[in-house]
């Protein structure tokens, strides 16, 4: 039963990792996304105070 949990852990552990990793290439691979096409005003900081 406890090496079940271990494996279970080591398991849950790499999974993170993998997910993780696949985030950051993605994240890479696209980079920030780009405002440059969009019309004046669009995808800025909103000011919400009324």
């Amino acid at each position: 039963m406890q090496q079940g949990n271990l494996q279970g852990q080591i398991a849950t552990r790499l999974t993170k990792q993998n997910l993780d990793a696949e985030k950051f290439a993605v994240q890479t691979l696209l980079g920030t996304p780009s405002t440059a096409n969009l019309a004046p005003g669009v995808g800025g900081n909103l000011n919400v105070t009324a």
